[in-house]
């Protein structure tokens, strides 16, 4: 993982709109965020982009920096953030849970946006980002996926685990597990499994009917391709297109995937827009 540097972002093109910074406290904890504003001048709402990381990933990643690039030349707000417990925001790590982490993408959203939103989300943030568009319905207007791994505690770690390893989970109420990312292991706890059986939405219909869509790569080893396949049969939209990237891996951080990205976040934008353009006004 790429070592968080507020700082930096911080003086990234600076003096536009209402950027920087900012902190945000909520009932367990704090975390940072950045957001990057442009003032309307025409009077058009144009929606913002909002950044959904990863498990144990930051918002200096590339996916986000590129993104974050991406809109500023495009005027486009952007919001990013850190989960409690990632990068450079307070918490422990270890006490997070999807319903923790997704109250942080609902609190930067409803604080720090407004007016209508695309959201992005990363593998686990592919998870939160379905979640905020249920709670925040009304506003929400496109999804872009890439390699999103919703119910990915359910589906992917437990069924991973051992006989042995389960009893030690729930005994214990953690086990380690080895990273591809980095020289410390992930470590999974029971709270995290736990809660996550709150929020599963593969089983059913998700009830999301924005444009959507998603990036995966057929050589990913952390997230098999079926999981997006697997969701979009089950998103209630009807616009959703499926990209798979043959030779892609879990991270889509080369070059070309970050135009991939780029151009369905890009796709989304205009979509929005020509939908009102040709709505009457209210």
């Amino acid at each position: 993982m790429s070592e968080t540097n507020p700082s930096e972002i911080d003086r990234e093109h600076s003096g536009n709109g209402d950027s920087g910074l900012r902190q945000l406290q909520i009932e367990h904890g704090s975390f940072l965020a950045y957001r990057r504003r442009f003032a309307s001048g025409d009077g058009m709402a144009r929606p913002g982009i909002v950044f959904l990381g990863g498990f144990k990933s930051d918002m200096t990643g590339s996916k986000a920096s590129a993104l974050d690039h991406f809109c500023y030349a495009q005027g486009l707000n952007f919001l990013r953030f850190d989960y409690s417990g990632h990068g450079a925001s307070g918490g422990d790590f270890l006490e997070g849970s999807i319903s923790r982490w997704t109250a942080d993408a609902l609190a930067a959203i409803d604080h720090l946006t407004e007016g209508p939103l695309i959201l992005v989300g990363s593998s686990m943030g592919g998870w939160i980002m379905l979640l905020a568009a249920l709670a925040r319905h009304e506003r929400v207007k496109g999804l872009v996926g890439i390699a999103a791994a919703p119910d990915f505690t359910e589906e992917l770690i437990w069924p991973d685990l051992s006989a042995g390893e389960r009893a030690r989970l729930v005994a214990e109420g953690r086990i380690e597990q080895p990273s591809d990312y980095s020289a410390e292991p992930y470590v999974i706890t029971r709270t995290l499994i736990e809660d996550g059986r709150r929020h599963l939405l593969l089983g059913g219909p998700i009830a999301i009917t924005a444009p959507v869509r998603l990036l995966h790569g057929l050589a990913d080893r952390d997230v098999p391709y079926r999981m997006s396949l697997w969701l979009g049969e089950r998103l209630m939209s009807d616009d959703v297109v499926t990209t798979l990237i043959k030779d892609g891996d879990h991270r889509l951080s080369r070059p070309q995937d970050l135009e991939r990205l780029r151009t369905a976040v890009m796709e989304l934008v205009q979509l929005f827009e020509s939908s009102s353009a040709r709505s009457p006004a209210r």
